[in-house]
Order: structure tokens, then sequence, then C-alpha cells
């Protein structure tokens, strides 16, 4: 129930990041929206982690402000995996970086909200 939950936060986080930030498109069905929000809940527990740990020196030279391009590159990968060339799942975005840090930036902070208010219980 709680990661059936999460990627329910995750796909709100993202379609308010698509629906404020220019540059991030979404022109598929609801279910893809649902899959797109499943890789990325993947990604954020899979890949971030990994990305984090490799980029310690980085995080800590900049006093974790890093951790934004860390966000940014996770959903980039993720844009680019559910994107047109490889799964089309609807999702697109028209630049790298700054569609995509802004984009990042809207996810953690819906997703942080929303966290706030799904409890552990």
């Amino acid at each position: 129930m709680r990661s059936l939950l999460t990627i329910l936060a995750v796909a709100a986080s993202l379609w308010v990041a698509v629906l404020l930030v220019g540059g991030l498109e979404f022109d598929g069905e609801w279910w893809q929206f649902l899959i797109v929000a499943a890789f990325m809940a993947v990604a954020n527990a899979v890949v971030k982690p990994i990305i984090k740990f490799f980029s310690i020196p980085l995080i800590i030279l900049t006093v974790g402000l890093f951790l934004l391009i860390v966000n940014a590159l996770v959903l980039q990968l993720v844009i680019w995996f559910a994107g047109p060339n490889v799964l089309d799942l609807g999702i697109s975005s028209t630049g790298f970086f700054w569609a995509t840090f802004w984009g990042s930036v809207v996810v953690s902070v819906v997703s942080w909200l929303l966290g706030m208010v799904i409890s552990d219980d």
C-alpha cells in the first residue's frame, strides 16, 4: 500500500511539474503517466543513491547544492527512458538543463509536501 501511495505522490508531483515548467510536456494517456511515475520511483530508489555515492565530494564541496543537479539527472534519465525514442510513454523535455532542472525542483518540493501529508501509519 505504501508503494502505491508513493507512485501516486510521484505522479502528482510530475503532473504539477509538467503544468508549471515550460519545456516539460506530456501528451499521453493517464495510465502512461502512472508508468512514468513508477519509473521515477524506481530511479529514485536505485539510481539516485548510486549517483549520490559517487558525487559525495561535489556534494560536500557545494554544501549540498549539487543534490539539485543529481535530481535533475535522475529526472532526465526517466524522461529519456520514457520519451519518444525509447518507450514512447508521452513525456518529453525540450531542453536538457533548465527545463529538467526546474522540473526536478518542482517534483522535489511537491513530493516533499505530499510526503508530509501521507503519514507512515
